[in-house]
């Protein structure tokens, strides 16, 4: 197979192409917590606190693990650019022993959740189900991270289709599990909220053992040898390298997700219903966070696959493509957000104590999907330049110390300052965040037109 070049005529059209399959695999995905919520939200409101608090540990738990394998995407990227086809072969059993040493951490925090329960001081009944929740989902983390691996390698060899083809496929299975396992149907005993811990056990399986068929009989991945070099150990000398540029990966996401996760354990102590109120909102977000994401993700693999094929000019004009299209689509969408909202809260519950609660939050969901769109495609053309220190840091200081910090101060008036109602309890935490967005955006758009300066001028070699 010949290694595939980039034209730099019409990038954003190249980006586009190349997001589009990414968004929807992504939001496929993504669903599955929105389906969770809105189908558990009908069950009983202490399934959903039960739901929303253990979504939170586990979203904090995960999203670090998460972080770390994509170290392989950057990596994969410039391998393919280069014309290195083997070497991701023997990459892609590396990332595979990745996920399977970091989901046996990963599983056993799963499943002793004690710690992260008592900060929440969930009830006793919420936390009996928080737990058995998680548990189902402990068993399923290595067929998660083992599964990234395929989607790493999909979306770095520009081949995001096939990845969306199982996404979709799994949440066609997700409904019709729900109804049997939450409500009890065809004589299955009603689980309620752990029931969807089951189910995302079953499917997760499901979707792994699909991607192995995939690389192992189709015919477009035998260049890769992935399998025709024979199952190699683990290298750790590669794993290392892996890990120096995951470990600060998985920072960042852990810092940016715990920023929200942290503020719903928080949260929970003003009551059920507020809550519920930012569940509902949280869960809404990260289906639109999709769009940018992906929009990220395709930059990045086509910035990556040109810095691997030593053309940084050309790096940077799919760079700036890429933002342009994700800052653009991110303005169309708050104006969509802000005249739907009424619709979109209503989509998920029909309670009024919620609603009120939750449809306040919209407001800043549209006020940051600028800053938002901006810092996400920053961060992934860093990562593709294989530089993650600095954003990190950045992400420290931005998520929690201004957006959780801060976030807690607005929340419950910590120096009684009298704040306005718009600004306080459940909207505390989401009018920090946007500070917070504004911030790292600005920062890491500095941070990345430095880099890319340094990127071009000659005998420059050190990572920033």
């Amino acid at each position: 197979m010949k290694n595939v070049r980039l034209s730099s005529t019409n990038l954003t059209a190249s980006v586009a192409s190349l997001a589009w399959p990414i968004f929807i695999a992504h939001a496929a995905a993504m669903t599955h917590p929105v389906i969770d919520t809105l189908m558990v939200a009908r069950f009983s409101s202490t399934d959903l606190a039960a739901l929303a608090i253990g979504a939170s540990i586990y979203v904090s738990i995960y999203i670090g693990f998460y972080g770390m394998m994509q170290s392989l995407t950057p990596t994969f990227g410039q391998l393919f650019g280069a014309g290195e086809f083997p070497e991701i072969g023997r990459q892609v059993q590396q990332g595979v022993w990745m996920a399977i040493f970091l989901s046996l951490i990963g599983s056993f925090l799963l499943f002793f959740p004690t710690p992260f329960l008592y900060l929440a001081n969930a009830s006793p009944e919420v936390a009996q189900k928080a737990t058995l929740y998680l548990r189902f989902l402990a068993f399923g983390l290595p067929a998660l991270l083992s599964f990234l691996v395929y989607v790493s390698l999909n979306n770095a060899i520009a081949r995001p289709k096939m990845v969306m083809l199982i996404q979709v496929s799994a949440l066609f299975l997700k409904v019709p599990l729900n109804f049997v396992v939450i409500f009890g149907w065809f004589g299955f005993p009603a689980m309620g909220g752990p029931g969807c811990g089951l189910v995302s056990l079953i499917i997760i399986w499901i979707m792994l053992g699909a991607s192995l068929i995939v690389l192992r009989f189709n015919p477009s991945y035998h260049f890769l040898q992935i399998f025709s070099q024979g199952i190699a150990g683990p290298r750790w000398k590669d794993m290392k390298e892996l890990l120096k540029l995951g470990v600060p990966l998985g920072l960042n996401y852990f810092i940016e997700v715990t920023s929200f996760t942290i503020g719903a354990l928080l949260i929970a102590r003003i009551g059920i219903e507020a809550v519920g109120g930012h569940q509902i909102i949280s869960n809404f977000s990260l289906v639109v966070y999709m769009l940018p994401l992906a929009t990220a993700n395709a930059t990045a693999t086509l910035v990556a696959q040109a810095i691997g094929a030593k053309d940084l000019s050309l790096a940077r004009q799919v760079a700036f493509s890429g933002q342009r299209l994700a800052a653009t689509v991110a303005i169309f969408l708050s104006v969509i957000i802000w005249f739907s909202k009424d619709i979109i809260v209503g989509a998920y519950t029909s309670d009024p104590e919620i609603v009120k609660y939750a449809l306040p939050l919209l407001l800043f969901v549209c006020a940051y999907q600028f800053f938002d769109a901006v810092q996400i495609t920053s961060a992934h053309i860093l990562r593709a330049h294989k530089v993650v220190l600095a954003p990190t840091l950045l992400y420290l200081i931005s998520f929690w110390c201004i957006g959780l910090g801060g976030g807690y101060v607005f929340a419950f008036d910590v120096f009684n300052l009298g704040l306005p109602d718009l600004i306080t309890g459940v909207s505390g935490f989401w009018f920090s965040c946007c500070i917070s967005l504004m911030v790292l955006a600005a920062f890491l758009l500095i941070l990345l037109k430095r880099v890319e300066k340094r990127a071009v001028e000659p005998d420059i070699t050190s990572e920033v």
